[in-house]
């Protein structure tokens, strides 16, 4: 079963105690639907300009990305700048220009129209909203978001939140989004906002989901390095929600499995720049880490 992600694709300059690396190909909706490609055929709505390199076309349509609903504009396309502290959570951003992302609005071809399982990356939640109206029937919609539009669109944020099933965000956003320190309460607080599940992302301290009924959380995989964290969040939502494409397993034991699966993938994206990790790493990589984390929090081992 496929999944229809609509997002971002920009070119990224990054810069972390371990190097830089300029105009590296990044985004939100690139990372979720790289790292969801591992797993299940994905379908990607966007914008790039001009200047987007027949290269990373054939990578992207390489993965098996249906790139029907990527539109081409005159123009350039979006560009970000940051730069990441030596405590890799916090980073400034440098640059920030919108170019054909600014006025971008999600048009989905009609091929795409049937599609069950649904990811809305971090983009406007007017536009996120644009695109459950152009769906008939989805089964399962993921959305993300971020300070910006949780401060600057909130009321047409939480009307979004009525609509989707899956809320992943991370533990800053959370609070502010909740109004909540408290990360437990701040969870509670966002489901009766809508969602069936939360998902709160905590960097490398992992992840936390919430239900009415559950609480499952696991750790980040150990790594002795992290040398770029860009992308990483993005690159858990499209492991998460690919494993549940590809199992069509919505139960909570499906779901949690699917949360290991998109930690793993999050987990190979750090280890490079940009999305030079995801560009190499196998699928088998991804089963042996999968199996090692398994075993890493397996409390009956001997």
């Amino acid at each position: 079963m496929s999944i229809l992600v609509v997002g971002s694709v920009f070119f990224d300059t990054i810069e972390t105690q371990y190097g830089r690396a300029e105009r590296a190909l990044g985004g939100a909706a690139t990372y979720f639907a790289v790292a969801a490609s591992f797993f299940t055929p994905v379908r990607m709505v966007a914008a790039v300009g001009e200047d987007f390199p027949p290269e990373d076309i054939a990578f992207l349509s390489g993965r098996g990305i249906d790139l029907a609903g990527l539109q081409r504009r005159s123009g350039l396309t979006g560009a970000w700048a940051g730069r990441y502290h030596e405590d890799m959570n916090q980073r400034d951003t440098l640059q920030l220009d919108l170019n054909v992302f600014a006025d971008f609005r999600p048009q989905l071809p009609a091929s795409y129209r049937d599609a069950q399982y649904v990811f809305l990356a971090n983009i406007d939640p007017r536009l996120q909203a644009m695109v459950l109206d152009q769906l008939p029937a989805p089964g399962l919609i993921g959305c993300d978001t971020m300070n910006h539009w949780i401060t600057g669109s909130r009321s047409e944020l939480e009307q979004l939140l009525s609509r989707v099933h899956v809320l992943v965000i991370n533990d800053e956003e959370a609070r502010l989004l909740s109004g909540e320190r408290n990360v437990v309460r701040a969870a509670r607080r966002l489901l009766a906002m809508g969602p069936r599940r939360v998902l709160i992302k905590r960097g490398e301290y992992g992840v936390i989901q919430f239900s009415a009924n559950a609480v499952f959380a696991v750790p980040a995989f150990p790594l002795e390095e992290v040398f770029d964290p860009t992308g990483a969040g993005d690159s858990f939502a499209g492991g998460f929600m690919g494993e549940l494409a590809r199992s069509g397993d919505t139960s909570e034991a499906g779901l949690r499995r699917a949360i290991v699966y998109g930690s793993v993938v999050a987990s190979f994206v750090v280890e490079d720049f940009g999305m030079n990790r995801l560009r190499t790493v196998t699928k088998d990589e991804i089963e042996h880490r999968y199996r090692q984390f398994v075993a890493l929090t397996d409390i009956d081992a001997t």
